[in-house]
């Protein structure tokens, strides 16, 4: 049985959180390996709290819940992860972060195990490079949040294998996902136009095109959008997007990646979103309210 890994911090908060869930959910014994054992127990209560909703709207029973649980178990040692067959990493956009942890990954693991990122805007082969695996490294990159998005991109790099490109795709389909190839390019299929479309967003507030709610219920109902384009920041976390921006400007050297003045303060500021309890929305008021951001 294969064993899946979410790697890191930040990863297992959020991204890692939920690629654990579904991989254990799915039958996979899924160890997960992060930092300090705190983070664990959040993580733990957060995949606790998803699987009930899924108890109680009747998508998935009780003893499939516990049986769930009971696949999952964490670790804070990298050594542990020797015998997976897959590691599946999902740390924050750090490309000096992810290489160090592939290196160490790589002196520990075994020749079978295959390597996973899933970056949002680094490529693959970046990081290929510091392993002595580069034919066992693909992209798996899954959609927030991920136990109800459907989409993951498959990336495949120049030094790929069609085997572990063939593992990937079915692991993906394994999970109850729909798998889509992608090349190795930084934002690869969705982020290549989604983050321009968010970015242009946030200039259309600096410009006073229009209001912030006016802008996402113009989206949501001019194009059919579940939830406008400056919720989806709030929800993304503008950090992440402000980080992901920069990767892709950095790659492509187009205006359209570069991150808009407004958003650059507003990370500076700690203003990230609902993490933060604050961006282009208030959360702390209940149903959140438009932020005063001074414009």
């Amino acid at each position: 049985m294969t064993r899946v890994r979410a790697l890191g911090g930040l990863g297992c908060r959020l991204m890692g959180t939920g690629i654990a869930q579904v991989a254990a959910t799915a039958g996979y014994q899924t160890l997960v390996r992060d930092v300090a054992p705190e983070i664990w127990t959040r993580a733990r209560a957060s995949i606790e709290k998803s699987l009930a909703k899924f108890v109680e709207k009747g998508n998935l029973a009780a003893s499939d819940r516990d049986a769930t649980l009971k696949r999952l178990s964490f670790t804070t040692a990298t050594r542990d992860l020797k015998d997976c067959d897959i590691v599946l990493e999902a740390v924050t956009e750090d490309l000096d972060l992810k290489n160090a942890l592939w290196k160490e990954l790589d002196g520990v693991c075994g020749p079978a195990t295959f390597f996973a990122s899933n970056t949002s805007s680094l490529t693959i082969a970046a990081m290929a490079a510091a392993t002595r695996r580069g034919d066992r490294f693909v992209g798996l990159h899954f959609f927030n949040p991920v136990p109800l998005m459907q989409l993951v991109e498959v990336v495949r790099t120049v030094t790929t294998s069609d085997e572990t490109y063939a593992r990937a795709f079915a692991f993906a389909k394994s999970l109850g996902k729909e798998p889509v190839a992608a090349k190795d390019a930084s934002g690869f299929l969705v982020n290549l136009l989604l983050v321009p479309y968010l970015l242009d967003a946030v200039r259309a507030v600096e410009r006073h095109v229009g209001s912030v709610p006016d802008i996402d219920r113009a989206m949501q109902l001019g194009c059919g959008h579940p939830m406008g384009p400056l919720t989806l920041l709030d929800f993304v976390g503008l950090d992440t997007t402000h980080k992901i921006a920069e990767i892709m400007f950095h790659e492509y050297r187009e205006a359209r990646y570069a991150p808009p003045p407004l958003l650059k303060r507003m990370v500076l500021a700690g203003i990230t979103g609902r993490k933060s309890g604050k961006g282009f929305y208030d959360y702390s008021a209940d149903p959140p309210t438009v932020s005063d951001l001074g414009l």
